[in-house]
């Protein structure tokens, strides 16, 4: 029989409980780890592949460095679900991306072992150095503080140009650092072995820096001509063995290929960087496999990224009823259909293909289909440069992820007045991954520049419209915004119809009380109506489309013709109602006559939760739209009888 082994995973309450264990007790450890992280995902849904790959990793880790005194910062924050466990959270990790529960990502004000939040990509290198350098500054003046920082960067991170503008800077600074690049998704080194990490052990080791020390310092008594010669032969050399050159010319020691799911490898190197206090910035390359140890996320990488509910034991995911097609599905289909009929549309996406459909877009026409991984500034740029040789590019950026490319939306593209197509997904509330990747400032952020043409369907039948309609905006930019989720339900046309530029529509004609949407919320503000025109208040309700160029005709209208005026919008201050007060003051119906009430997302970051939920919190509702209204026509009758008397 084989041997019975005692669950260790249970004796640890927190990461200093780990350095009491021999490498054969982590290996246990860390495959109890595996196993209670399948359990809790296949309930919870969540990010799967990516923490799967990091379990020996995040053990190694936590029995070499003395976290939370020394800082270990994941990046991207959804590898940490393993780190999560081992950190004190695991009676909580069945709550993850819950309402009220752990947060999908880390998170400072979640625990003292999450010393950074990342849940936007490649930030751990520039946090990490932060951290360093202040800690040098405490020494400098007398303060005992000698942490390690530790910075895990990988899952794709480092193809974003922020990284590498990190390393040149940490490169040239000689801070203590340690940067793990956790290599998963493609290798980018030699294979990995027992000779690389022979290799790796050897350079990491105190005897071999120290003897690289004493060959830099001697190399500087030679004339300037054979120093530099001397260096660069160096450098090259431990290059060619372990395919570090590019790390090395940032000003990086680099240490690796290892292999990240080898104990009997990772213990050792990391003991040695750790000790390694004089050395300035060391990269370590550990290669990992997505979906490491559960087969159906190692067959399916993309799949298992991040995954709903599943059955543990044959993988299968576990299934909605069929319901409308998603708005991601509408837009692909709908883009797809547009660029059949006209060969200069083409589509860009950042390492989102499937989240932002263009698979199927790349499926149908691999040539007219880029990804450009995690750089969503240059996603920007690069959709600029094709707009002037007269193609059509469609951006496909989640509304949140837009904002990292901001000031080459602003400078490369509105300045130029250059017609890109943005295609916004994830606009608004999006349920569990919460605040961080909530789209909730694109209205505003996009509203105030010169020029740009802002659209929002409100269902996707809508949504074909606006893609339609974007296809055929050629003299200025454009965005249209749309939600996570699945649509209404709504028949959709053949094709979709243009738009007549900042033109809106009315959907139902009231005299007492008018509601403005604008993108999605116009199916509760329909309710609204309903339940207003049962308490005697006669309401119309009206699709706003633009919210530039405003339908100025429209808004004059609603406010000249009603007591009450309501706009609504899942976007934040400064957004759709900010474009309608301005013209209204402009025109001086902000005067008292008509009563305005703007209705946004509230002016606070809402946690993770159901999007039901988080509507619910933000004030969205059919029901908050009647009881807005409501209060509006209760205020009005009081000034008005007060008036009177």
């Amino acid at each position: 029989m084989p041997p019975i082994h005692t669950p260790l995973l249970d004796q640890v309450h927190v990461p200093g409980d780990l350095r009491n264990f021999s490498p054969g007790q982590l290996r246990q450890v860390a495959d109890e780890l595996r196993a209670e992280l399948i359990d809790a995902v296949s309930i919870t849904g969540g990010h799967l592949g990516s923490a799967l790959g990091v379990v020996e990793l995040t053990v190694a880790l936590h029995s070499i460095f003395d976290t939370p005194t020394d800082r270990l910062i994941w990046d991207v924050g959804h590898q940490a679900y393993p780190h999560k466990i081992l950190t004190g959270r695991r009676d909580r990790i069945r709550s993850i991306r819950q309402g009220g529960g752990l947060s999908g990502f880390t998170r400072r004000r979640e625990s003292e072992f999450d010393p950074f939040g990342a849940a936007h990509s490649s930030t751990s290198i520039s946090a990490g150095l932060g951290m360093a350098v202040a800690r040098d500054l405490k020494q400098a003046v007398g303060e005992k503080d000698d942490r390690h920082v530790v910075a895990v960067i990988g899952d794709g991170a480092m193809s974003a140009g922020m990284a590498y503008e990190a390393m040149n800077n940490a490169g040239a600074m000689h801070s203590r650092l340690v940067v793990i690049l956790n290599d998963n998704d493609m290798s980018i080194a030699p294979p990995v072995g027992a000779m690389s990490a022979y290799l790796s052990r050897l350079m990491s080791s105190r005897r071999f820096m120290n003897l690289r020390d004493l060959a830099a310092r001697m190399a500087k008594k030679f004339p300037k001509g054979i120093e530099r010669t001397a260096r660069r032969a160096e450098g090259y050399a431990r290059g060619m063995l372990t395919g570090g050159t590019l790390f090395e010319e940032l000003g990086f020691y680099y240490v690796g290929p290892i292999d990240g799911h080898n104990l009997d490898h990772l213990l050792p190197v990391l003991r040695n960087v750790r000790e390694a206090d004089e050395h300035g910035p060391i990269l370590l390359h550990v290669i990992t496999r997505k979906g490491k140890g559960y087969p159906p996320a190692e067959e399916s990488a993309d799949k298992y990224h991040g995954v709903g509910k599943f059955n543990v034991i044959t993988g299968e995911l576990t299934k909605s009823p069929p319901g409308p097609p998603s708005y991601t599905k509408v837009f692909s289909d709908a883009l797809i259909g547009e660029a059949t009929r006209d060969l200069k549309i083409v589509a860009i996406n950042a390492a989102m293909p499937s989240g932002t459909g263009l698979d199927r877009f790349a499926a149908k026409f691999p040539d007219r289909c880029f990804d450009v991984g995690i750089a969503e500034q240059h996603a920007v740029t690069f959709a600029a440069g094709m707009a002037t040789e007269g193609f059509k590019p469609f951006c496909a950026i989640y509304s949140t992820f837009l904002q990292r490319g901001y000031d080459q939306v602003v400078h490369d593209v509105a300045i130029q007045r250059l017609p890109v197509r943005f295609a916004l997904d994830r606009a608004g509330l999006v349920g569990a991954d919460g605040a961080t990747h909530a789209g909730s400032f694109d209205i505003s952020y996009l509203g105030c520049l010169p020029g740009f043409v802002l659209m929002a369907p409100s269902d996707e039948a809508e949504l074909m419209h606006a893609v339609a309609t974007a296809a055929a905006i050629d003299d200025r930019p454009s965005a249209f915004r749309y939600p996570r989720g699945e649509g209404t339900g709504v028949a959709l046309p053949e094709q979709g119809e243009i738009w007549e530029i900042g033109r809106g529509r009315v959907l139902r004609e009231g005299s007492r009380v008018a509601i403005l949407s604008y993108g999605t919320r116009l199916a509760e503000a329909m309710k609204a109506a309903d339940n207003l025109a049962a308490r005697g208040l006669s309401t119309s309700v009206a699709d706003a489309r633009f919210a530039k160029p405003l339908d100025t005709a429209l808004v004059e209208q609603l406010a000249r013709q009603h007591e009450v005026f309501i706009t609504i919008e899942e976007g934040a201050i400064g957004g759709f109602a900010a474009q309608v007060m301005q013209h209204l003051a402009w025109k001086g119906l902000l005067d008292g006559t008509t009563k305005f009430r703007p209705m946004i997302l509230p002016d606070i970051f809402i946690d993770h939760d159901s999007q039901t939920k988080q509507i619910v919190q933000a004030g969205l509702t059919a029901k908050d739209i009647v009881a807005t209204a409501v209060s509006a026509i209760a205020t009005l009758t009081r000034r008005i009888s007060a008036a009177s008397d």
